[in-house]
């Protein structure tokens, strides 16, 4: 038996054997450019399946409701990934996200609620908890993201205000003129941005846990896309002292080892 393996039975024993609260749905937000597909493709999905989670299936926003793709309706334990305009403002991001949350916290009335969010899915989900502390969310598990905002969203932004900007649409780069607004809201924590805005808002009792990204990490190069700084939640104002933080290697983007960290974040919650 592999570390892998056997890392992953130590967890299911965790989740059978912990008493009192239990994290009963888990939602994972995607960052940039993502959509729900990005936590199955990484194999993140894979190990909460391993760990005895059920796949309660994709949402999407939908008129009049929520349209669902996939997944099982049955178990006690059901994580959901979910698609949303993650190339718009966050603002807009969560007024898509808020029904969808809706729906989750209506099946799972009464039960543990956590969020695990990628890159800027992070970022939404720290705003939804400051929006919305009645939804009694109980755990934020952020992954990669710029809670202190990030260059390379400046110079999205910088780009979109120079002639490049006209010629996007003619060399496939519509994305760059779409994404200025979120350009905007993770360009850094300038006096009255939505950054600095959001950083000093009281943030309602949970447990936050931000898994970092070395930027020297994998190969010698980690996250080049957000500083290791900006990924930790005890920089924020509202959150210092509040929030774990676990170091670990690996690029940007969302990899398998993901899911265990997730699992191992709600086992603190479980032990609580």
């Amino acid at each position: 038996m592999g570390p892998p393996l056997l890392r992953s039975l130590l967890l299911l024993l965790i989740l059978l054997a912990a008493p009192g609260v239990r994290a009963e749905a888990l939602v994972l937000l995607p960052g940039y450019l993502e959509d729900g597909g990005a936590w199955r493709e990484s194999g993140v999905t894979a190990e909460l399946a391993a760990a005895g989670w059920r796949d309660g299936g994709n949402l999407l926003p939908a008129r009049g409701g929520v349209r669902i793709a996939g997944g099982e309706r049955m178990g006690n334990r059901r994580f959901y990934t979910v698609s949303l305009p993650t190339e718009a403002p966050l603002l807009t991001q969560l007024q898509a996200l808020e029904p969808l949350l809706a729906w989750v916290r209506a099946q799972h009335r009464d039960e543990t609620l956590a969020l695990a969010g990628h890159s800027a899915g992070g970022v939404l989900g720290r705003l939804y908890l400051v929006r919305h502390p009645e939804a009694g969310i109980d755990a934020l598990v952020t992954i990669a993201s710029p809670h202190l905002g990030t260059d390379t969203a400046e110079l999205g932004l910088l780009a979109g205000q120079t002639p490049l900007a006209w010629l996007a649409p003619f060399v496939g780069g519509e994305t760059l003129n779409r994404s200025q607004g979120l350009y905007y809201d993770l360009s850094g924590t300038r006096p009255g941005g939505f950054l600095d805005w959001l950083n000093h808002q009281p943030h309602p009792e949970a447990l936050y846990v931000s898994i970092v990204r070395r930027q020297d990490g994998l190969l010698g190069i980690g996250d080049v896309v957000v500083p290791p700084r900006s990924q930790d939640m005890n920089q924020v104002p509202a959150l210092h002292g509040r929030a774990r933080t676990w170091t670990v290697d690996g690029l940007h983007t969302l990899e398998r080892a993901d899911g265990r960290r997730i699992l191992e974040a709600l086992a603190l919650l479980w032990r609580t």
